[in-house]
């Protein structure tokens, strides 16, 4: 019954499980306590605190999350989500992957779940793409480590699909990543690997979506092409 209820876009599976442990869902007229009830979604009817759940028509957004902000729904540290960046007046939407607090850039939002896995998933291999700023002039042999790959302490090897270099100065230099996996922190671990400090972390595109010009902390709902070129 969980796993419906997010279908539906009426709020995430976590949630509903809540719901449904607090005896404030009904499937048929019946309560029920277990969030592993089985529904069948089109014939069995759904009331969360006496109101009928319907399907949500599906949102896609667009988001350039700023540094400094989480991505989880509430943080019990209490700091800003990018949920305080989005009007006021939308259905349920969740994440599409995450970006860490001190990332910046191209974060999809939806309440298309199923969307979301799909756009996820590691045999999907969408790649993403990111501008790093890094403490160390880099060289083509740091290039090549990336791509090469490392051993994190945790026991994963990360590897980056692809690295160039943007611009350089004195101290620091600006690389372009392309990743086509997503492992947690993977961009920042193996520069912790190899010894190497992140200074900036923007992602800058998802497959063919770019973030381009739209403002830190803006939001837009994606366009019929971009969806069909993600789903592609």
């Amino acid at each position: 019954m969980a796993r419906a209820l997010s279908k539906l876009g009426y709020c995430s599976r976590s949630q509903a499980a809540e719901l449904i442990r607090g005896s404030r869902v009904r499937l048929n007229g019946g309560l029920r306590r277990d969030p592993e009830t089985p529904v069948r979604i089109g014939k069995d009817r759904i009331e969360v605190d006496g109101q009928p759940v319907a399907a949500s028509s599906k949102i896609y957004l667009v988001l350039n999350k700023p540094r400094g902000i989480v991505t989880t729904a509430s943080d019990e540290k209490g700091r800003d989500t990018v949920y305080s960046l989005l009007p006021g007046n939308l259905p349920w939407v969740a994440p599409v992957g995450r970006l860490d607090k001190a990332s910046e850039g191209l974060l999809l939002l939806t309440n298309d779940s199923e969307w979301a896995a799909k756009i996820t998933a590691p045999e999907t291999h969408l790649d993403k793409t990111y501008h790093v700023q890094i403490g160390a002039v880099a060289d083509d042999a740091l290039l090549q480590s990336l791509e090469k790959g490392v051993w994190s302490k945790e026991g994963d090897f990360l590897r980056v699909k692809r690295a160039a270099i943007l611009r350089q100065g004195e101290r620091n230099s600006w690389l372009e990543i392309t990743l086509d996996e997503g492992k947690n922190r993977q961009i920042r671990r193996i520069f912790e690997q190899l010894g190497v400090e992140v200074l900036r972390l923007i992602r800058v595109a998802i497959g063919p979506l770019a973030l381009d010009d739209l403002a830190k902390g803006a939001s837009r709902p994606l366009t019929s092409a971009e969806k069909l070129a993600l789903d592609q």
